[in-house]
């Protein structure tokens, strides 16, 4: 038997692509081992995401880089996944000559028999929406890290007139309880001590248990019963699902993190109709203030689109007012750019001169908005989990609570739980001393 090919993976956009580039090497383990170095691999595969603007463009691009290694390699296998995939399909292949397979963001299961096909000549495409493919995925078995993602939900119901992702990941699916549970319980067993719940839409998430559907709070103190398991966190939720007894667990669930990504987009109650989300500004800032009932130091973390199309001065100046009221010790902020097929799309954009001058003004705002919390925290004791190394010698790297990253002096190894005193802040981090 020969020495294994060399798999090279370039991952795109969200944490569920990190996940799922984890996923892809599992699957193709039998016969790749991973690299580093695309110039010594065997074959390589772009995970893409659909949701940054030209992304289909840089992903061509990125293939036209590629194809030299091709012309010098003929054995050289190029394959493209994840949302591009799903949304550029066939054209992909007729676009690009150099693409031996695609494979969409349900399929990545099925990609031992799509390499096989590729490598006997054959140009291989699935972009299917037609098993589960968590089920048919090989079990996880490995040393971690010590943090890791794991997914419980995919896709979403909402359609918001400005997102691919219906499109892409399709409807909303959760998977299986148990299925989460066991994958959860080998991932603490191996050294992992925080766990991240991914989903598009995860605090929709509806798992199945023994004929009864759980919700994700629900999950989330199942979880905490984990042996090992320190932490807990989510991520990406919707207001319209941010449900009372996940309201409560954020208060009386100590595993969970008091850090929580809740987008909102707009505090135009006009665009937010516009963009189809089914919720005002006033029914989230309810939902803000009930959060910081249920657990007052939770840190919030916001997505925001400025310029999105019919926006006015005034409709601007509604999101400074919200981002002023909720306060954000993180953030996301992107000028709109459209998305083919979504119901924007052929809507009228604002002038790009006025949108890149309001994007400016909010990402002032909820910079120093970040600051703020950040230097609240000096002075204060931290709990850190040391993840890696520093940059310095003699320090460790790892995340506060609140997902702030803080640099410490010690010699500890990753996995540890180290209570810190908070001595400094930066524009991005903390430092801190050893207690």
């Amino acid at each position: 038997m020969g020495a294994p090919k060399k798999l090279f993976i370039k991952t795109y956009g969200c944490q569920m692509n990190v996940y799922d580039s984890e996923r892809i090497a599992e699957a193709l383990a039998g016969g790749y081992e991973p690299t580093d170095r695309a110039e010594e691999a065997d074959l390589i595969l772009l995970n893409t995401c659909h949701i940054r603007e030209k992304a289909a463009e840089k992903v061509y691009s990125e293939i036209g880089r590629l194809k030299r290694l091709k012309a010098d390699r003929p054995d050289l296998r190029i394959g493209v996944a994840g949302c591009v995939a799903q949304a550029e399909g066939a054209l992909m292949m007729e676009r690009a000559p150099a693409i031996d397979l695609v494979v969409g963001p349900q399929s990545y299961h099925r990609l031992p028999e799509l390499e096989a096909r590729a490598r006997a000549g054959e140009r291989a495409l699935h972009t299917e929406f037609d098993e589960d493919k968590f089920a048919a995925l090989p079990k996880r078995q490995r040393k971690r890290a010590p943090t890791a993602f794991l997914t419980v939900q995919e896709g979403c119901d909402k359609f918001c007139a400005f997102c691919v992702v219906p499109y892409t990941r399709g409807a909303e699916v959760s998977r299986p309880v148990s299925r989460i549970l066991d994958e959860a319980g080998r991932m603490a067993d191996e050294g992992v001590r925080e766990i991240t719940l991914l989903g598009q839409n995860v605090n929709a998430y509806h798992g199945e248990d023994g004929g009864e559907t759980r919700s994700l709070a629900w999950l989330i103190r199942r979880l905490a019963e984990l042996r090992g398991l320190a932490r807990i966190r989510y991520t990406t939720s919707h207001p319209n699902d941010m449900a009372q007894d996940l309201i409560e667990a954020h208060g009386d669930c100590d595993k969970l993190m008091p850090y929580l990504h809740l987008p909102v987009q707009s505090g135009s109650d006009r665009i937010l109709k516009r963009m189809n989300r089914k919720h005002t500004a006033a029914q989230y800032v309810e939902i803000i203030d009930r959060l910081r009932r249920a657990r007052p130091d939770l840190l919030l973390s916001g997505d925001f689109i400025v310029g999105f199309p019919e926006e006015t001065e005034e409709d601007f100046r509604a999101t400074l007012d919200l981002v002023e009221r909720v306060g954000y010790g993180q953030s996301y902020s992107f000028r709109y750019s459209a998305r083919p097929g979504t119901p924007a799309a052929e809507r009228e954009d604002v002038a790009p001169e006025v949108a890149d001058d309001r994007l400016q003004r909010l990402q002032a705002l909820l910079a120093r908005q970040q600051r703020r919390a950040l230097e609240a925290m000096v002075g204060r004791e931290a709990e850190v989990l040391i993840e890696k190394p520093g940059r310095e010698a003699g320090q460790m790297v790892g995340k506060s609570e609140h997902l702030h990253a803080v640099h410490v002096e010690t010699d500890v190894a990753p996995g540890t739980l180290l209570r810190v005193a908070v001595t400094g802040a930066a524009p991005h981090s903390l430092a801190g001393r050893p207690l």
